[in-house]
């Protein structure tokens, strides 16, 4: 292919198998998407989140802003090709947050065109068109019940640690901080017990 150039990319996207509500609000993840902002929108939608008080000087007042968004009751994660593994992390974080969510999950296939032209038209080479299936993946999670007859059902799991947009950092293992007690020991204060391998007991 050293004589031809990528054109264009056409993906053939896979139709939602899922019925949800007319307002349940649809996030495609993509391999490039923050994880960040994609929990920050879903959130938004699904969890009410408090205001401060007014009347507390600088400090309490907030800007009401524009009127937020209805919520919504249901909420659907899609994503294709390499974007999967994001969107399921996406809804595992979002079952930690949003307690008592029921999952339905269900896996297909998108057919992606690349369109490639040859770099000198000269030479009498054809425009050539290569397709590729991409894995589809698409997760609805609602607060309502759901039918647990389907394929893909997971019932709302108990979380006792819920994590916040600061603890989970993308790409990153979430780290928890050690209780200073039980016994440990202060940075330098241990004890090495082992010997070296070039040591030799004196005669």
């Amino acid at each position: 292919m050293e004589n031809y150039s990528k054109v264009r990319s056409v993906e053939h996207p896979s139709v939602c198998p899922f019925n949800p509500a007319a307002d349940t609000p649809e996030v495609r993840v993509k391999d490039g998407s923050k994880i960040r902002n994609l929990l920050r929108y879903a959130l938004s939608r699904m969890e009410a989140k408090p205001r401060a008080a007014k009347g507390g000087g600088a400090e309490g007042e907030v800007d009401e802003g524009p009127p937020a968004r209805p919520l919504c009751r249901q909420l659907v994660f899609t994503a294709s090709g390499k974007g999967v593994s994001k969107a399921i992390t996406c809804a595992e974080l979002m079952k930690r947050r949003v307690r008592g969510l029921h999952q339905l999950t269900s896996l297909a296939s998108a057919t992606l065109t690349d369109v490639w032209d040859p770099l000198e038209v000269a030479v009498g080479l054809d425009s050539l068109t290569v397709s590729r299936k991409l894995p589809v993946i698409w997760i609805l999670l609602s607060k309502d019940p759901l039918d647990q007859s389907i394929p893909g059902y997971q019932a709302p799991g108990r979380c006792n640690n819920l994590w916040t947009l600061d603890e989970k950092e993308e790409g990153g293992a979430h780290k928890r901080k050690r209780g200073g007690g039980g016994g440990g020991r202060g940075r330098g204060g241990g004890r090495h017990t082992g010997r070296s391998r070039d040591f030799k007991a004196p005669s």
